[in-house]
Order: C-alpha cells, then sequence, then structure tokens
C-alpha cells in the first residue's frame, strides 16, 4: 500500500497551500496599508527575521521590529498611508513558500508624505496548525516604474 498521494491529490494540496500563502501574504499587506499594527505584526513569527535596506542592522524578531517601529512613530509620527502590491510571485517548496511582490507604499511623518518603491520578498512556513506565518522579509529600494 502506498502512502504517497495520487498525482491529482498531491496537485489540488499544492494548489490548496498557494491559495493558503497568498491569503497569507494578502492579509499582511492589507494590515500594514490600513496601519493594522497588531495584525501586522501577528502575521509574523515571533523569531521572524527582518532586512530592511533603510536599516543599519538585521532585525532579529518581530518584537525588535516592533520596536523600532515604535521608535519612529514617538522620533517623527511615522505612519503608513497606503501600500499597493503588484507583480507578485509565489513560489511553493512543501512547507515553505517564498512570496515577492513590487511594493509603493506612502509614508506619513512630521516632515509630510512621501512615496517608496521597494521590491520585499517574504518566506512563509506552515505551522502546525495549518497558518503560514511569515518567518523572514526583505526589503530592498528600487526606483519608480
Amino acid at each position: 500500500m502506498s502512502t504517497t498521494p495520487a498525482p491529482d491529490t498531491q496537485e489540488a494540496q499544492e494548489t490548496r497551500e498557494v491559495q493558503e500563502v497568498r491569503a497569507a501574504a494578502d492579509a499582511l499587506i492589507a494590515a500594514f496599508g490600513e496601519g493594522r499594527l497588531d495584525d501586522y505584526f501577528g502575521s509574523f513569527a515571533p523569531d521572524a527575521t527582518f532586512v530592511f535596506h533603510s536599516t543599519p542592522q538585521r532585525l532579529g524578531s518581530t518584537a525588535e521590529y516592533r520596536t523600532l517601529w515604535q521608535q519612529w512613530v514617538a522620533e517623527d509620527d511615522f505612519r503608513v498611508v497606503r501600500c499597493t502590491s503588484t507583480g507578485q510571485l509565489i513560489q511553493h517548496y512543501g512547507s515553505t513558500a517564498v512570496f515577492s511582490h513590487d511594493v509603493e507604499t506612502t509614508v506619513a511623518t512630521r516632515a509630510g508624505e512621501e512615496t517608496v518603491h521597494e521590491r520585499e520578498t517574504i518566506v512563509f512556513v506552515r505551522a502546525a496548525d495549518g497558518s503560514w506565518p511569515a518567518v523572514h522579509e526583505h526589503l530592498s529600494a528600487r526606483t519608480a516604474a
């Protein structure tokens, strides 16, 4: 008796998991763009890591990133006004998925509003409960299209 799923069943499972990752990515992006910080930070595993072109060091946890965010708010009244995601790609590798996209984000500070153009990669991992928390985010600057 074989324990390997039939190809149709395996393909259906992969399709379902890609849809689950897309839903997780969409929820993360929406929470970010709408300023729902508890939902946004809740999209990441506690031990997620972050590499941003705008910070000198890698952030080693979601708590560290949240602390940095709170510093931005305290120092400059930082907030996200809107976020648009385009060019999305999901690469599914079993219990891991890599989501990449182009991001246009408008932020507000005491100096006013600014729109930044970036590329982002987010790595998701299927958790024991079936959810897909993000475990790594990498953000790079890009020129406007």
